[in-house]
């Protein structure tokens, strides 16, 4: 089955606020370089990996649409839309919102005082959502997900600022393997994962490639894609008997996001 990604163009795309440590609105993204790494990103998934990519459409007041990840955790044709933190943000929710119902999603909401992410902070492993929580994402959330989708969550406590949203450091792969910076983590989350993850199936990321957002990857099949990063990593992905394609996301780094970030498997 073909793997369906939802992007969003980033004609809108910019430093416009400070709401994670990545931000700074005196270090502007390059716009045409930026068009450049999200245009190169689609075409590797969607011509390169056969990846069934669709659009929703960039609105001018939110220039973190782009970021499509947090838009919504899916599950089957099931649409939770995101409850943002940061006022900035919010007017995304309405606009993904509508998206979902045009093209055929159940939409649901979570109660408006409950901050929740989507899949910047909820990622699926083996059936279980993974989900974090304290920067962006309020604990209460997990539960109110688990019973409206009548699934298992699994809460973990991220601890390092810059890692501000569980996808920054944490990506499920195909057949169960998990690429994971467990410095992100604190102590009773990386004892979750190191019980529910074989260790020959957990690929670490170092302090440098977390760096470079390594852990913010797409998954299609036995192919990761990631910004830009270490060969030790590409070596470590290939003896897992993955291939790795990277790309330069240097501009959406600027924003604290990277690969996975810019795509939200639907």
């Amino acid at each position: 089955m073909t793997d369906i990604i939802l992007m969003c163009s980033p004609e809108h795309y910019g430093i416009k606020y400070e709401i994670n440590p990545w931000m700074d609105i005196s270090i502007q993204a390059n716009h045409e370089k930026a068009m450049q790494q999200w245009q190169a990103l689609y075409h590797i998934l969607k011509d390169d990996l056969k990846v069934d990519v669709r659009l929703v459409e960039p609105r001018e007041d939110v220039p973190d649409m782009v970021f499509t990840a947090n838009a919504a955790v899916m599950y089957g044709k099931t649409a939770v839309i995101s409850r943002f933190k940061y006022p900035q943000r919010q007017p995304e929710e309405a606009y993904f919102a509508e998206w979902f119902t045009a093209n055929g999603y159940d939409v649901v909401t979570l109660p408006d005082d409950m901050a929740f992410e989507g899949a910047g902070d909820a990622l699926y492993l083996d059936g279980v959502l993974y989900a974090g929580y304290v920067p962006r994402t309020d604990i209460a959330s997990h539960t109110y997900i688990s019973e409206l989708l009548k699934i298992p969550v699994i809460s973990m406590e991220l601890v390092n600022k810059s890692f501000y949203h569980v996808d920054t450091c944490f990506c499920p792969l195909t057949d169960g393997y998990l690429i994971y910076h467990p410095e992100a983590f604190d102590a009773y989350a990386n004892q979750v994962i190191e019980s529910n993850v074989p260790e020959e199936k957990r690929i670490v990321a170092n302090a440098e490639e977390a760096s470079y957002f390594t852990c913010n990857a797409v998954n299609i099949g036995k192919t990761v894609v990631t910004n830009l990063t270490t060969p030790r990593f590409t070596a470590l992905l290939n003896s897992k008997g993955f291939d790795h394609i990277q790309t330069d996301l240097s501009e959406y780094m600027k924003a604290g996001g990277a690969a996975k970030c810019l795509t939200l498997k639907i």
